[in-house]
């Protein structure tokens, strides 16, 4: 009885927490449609400016359905997104399919750079987390808690600035910009790896830096109210060893809020970190957003927003399933 009542709840918090992240996932995407017809100016002039013929004119708008009213162009679009049409391109790559602009090599070098990023980020901050904790008020604690505060605060094209300067300019120890070095053909994949993997360098050290700090400070804080809870005097009670009390008992049960945390920055290997790519001309997701807002390209900024709040849905949907596996409390 006891077991079906088990089966009973998990399917339904599996339920409800679907229907909540359809609905907010519907009305994330409504307002990408909504948000760019109220912002200030027009972006159909960057199709149509003034001096366009008039015929020519009206062509253009009925090739991208501006002659429509905005009930028209909004079922138009909820017809295209749920089918996966995105639209064309404005200006950045006049009338090349949306899906195309952005999932191609922009992409890719996105996910590659933020997904190295998280990964060493997630690895060093809850690991220097948790012995940060265990040694508490010690100088490594101190120490650490003063240089990830440090990294943490500071911002990412100041920090992106300063390393471009001393070693891409002085030490010319990182390249200057780019994902590889323009008009050089590599003999093969691996000289094409090696030379990506050395432009990627620069700003996955200032990722890995603002990132690390937010792990670093939240898992040490867990860990410490880990610490106060009564199992924990009874292991130490049990003769254990310190090891195992600090990675098998304070650790795993620091892992929930983490989750959470991990599930919140999940969006950055789709949007990227926009300041980073630019002042690194790292051409992914995050620098072709910038250079979207400056051609006023909404239907690639609507493309974009739409790939980033269907991550953010899923990323939570997967994070409260997760409670499912890691806490017993939930399936009870």
């Amino acid at each position: 009885m006891a077991a079906v009542k088990k089966s009973i709840g998990v399917k339904r918090y599996v339920f409800e927490r679907a229907i909540q992240a359809f609905t907010v996932w519907f009305l994330a995407i409504s307002l990408n449609f909504f948000i760019f017809r109220v912002m200030p100016g027009d972006p159909r002039m960057a199709l149509m400016h003034e001096n366009l013929d008039p015929a020519v004119r009206e062509q253009v708008a009925k090739k991208f359905g501006l002659e429509k009213s905005l009930l028209e162009q909004y079922v138009i679009y909820l017809k295209n997104t749920f089918s996966g049409e995105l639209g064309f391109s404005f200006t950045l790559h006049f009338n090349e399919p949306v899906s195309k602009t952005i999932f191609g090599y922009r992409f890719l070098n996105t996910f590659i750079l933020m997904g190295a990023s998280l990964l060493l980020s997630i690895f060093i901050g809850m690991t220097m987390g948790v012995i940060a904790a265990s040694r508490r008020n010690s100088k490594l604690d101190v120490g650490s808690v003063v240089f990830f505060l440090v990294a943490y605060s500071l911002p990412v094209f100041w920090s992106g600035l300063l390393i471009l300067l001393f070693f891409g300019f002085y030490l010319d120890l990182i390249p200057l910009a780019g994902t590889i070095t323009r008009g050089v053909e590599h003999a093969n994949f691996f000289a094409y790896v090696v030379d990506y993997l050395h432009h990627m360098l620069g700003p996955l050290i200032v990722l890995t830096l603002s990132f690390i700090g937010s792990f670093f400070l939240i898992m040490r804080g867990t860990v410490l109210d880990v610490f106060t809870e009564d199992y924990m005097l009874s292991a130490r009670a049990k003769g254990l060893k310190e090891r195992t009390i600090l990675y098998r008992h304070a650790m795993r049960n620091a892992m929930l809020p983490m989750i959470s945390v991990v599930a919140v920055n999940m969006p950055y290997l789709i949007s990227g970190a926009t300041m980073t790519e630019f002042v690194f001309s790292w051409s992914g997701i995050g620098l072709l957003m910038y250079d979207a807002v400056l051609s006023a390209d909404w239907p690639v900024l609507q493309g974009i927003f739409l790939f980033l709040a269907t991550t953010v849905v899923l990323s939570n949907f997967a994070a409260d399933l997760l409670y499912l596996v890691m806490d017993p409390r939930i399936r009870y």
